[in-house]
């Protein structure tokens, strides 16, 4: 996770868990949206306010390494891996005890939800991301 400058912690509940005994695949996607979320609001964004346009993700990809259960204190890093005009790339990694679990990924798309059309990510918010994560190549 060293690459990844931003993290949030989770405890897995009992909510999480399928019949499987063991964190279900659904619980894993809101674990990513959790992780999406906090990243968004250290920004001060939201998934519907980049800066006058929210996101739609129209992709998505997980790949699991190793189970998680109940109680599992897990830590979820975020970052943008890449960033284009209209849309970016959302990489995601769940750890426990430094060890991967969970990795994934998601195509996340600037919308302006009034034009219901897609829409250039915000100068602001690219600017504001660009430095974070150290690539000021992002910028116009």
């Amino acid at each position: 996770m060293s690459d990844f400058k931003f993290t949030i912690p989770y405890s897995a509940r009992i909510a999480d868990i399928n019949y499987g005994n063991h964190v279900s695949n659904a619980a894993v996607m809101n674990f990513f949206q959790d992780g999406r979320i906090a990243y968004l609001e250290h920004f001060d964004c939201s998934e519907l306010d980049i800066g006058g346009v929210g996101l739609i993700m129209p992709e998505a990809h997980v790949r699991y390494h190793r189970e998680m259960f109940l109680g599992d204190v897990l830590q979820i890093a975020v970052r943008i891996e890449s960033m284009r005009k209209s849309s970016f790339i959302m990489e995601y990694q769940i750890s426990r005890d430094d060890e991967i679990t969970v990795e994934g990924s998601t195509n996340l798309v600037a919308f302006d939800y009034d034009k219901r059309k897609t829409a250039r990510i915000p100068l602001r918010f690219r600017e504001s991301v660009a430095d974070f994560e150290g690539r000021s190549e992002w910028i116009d």
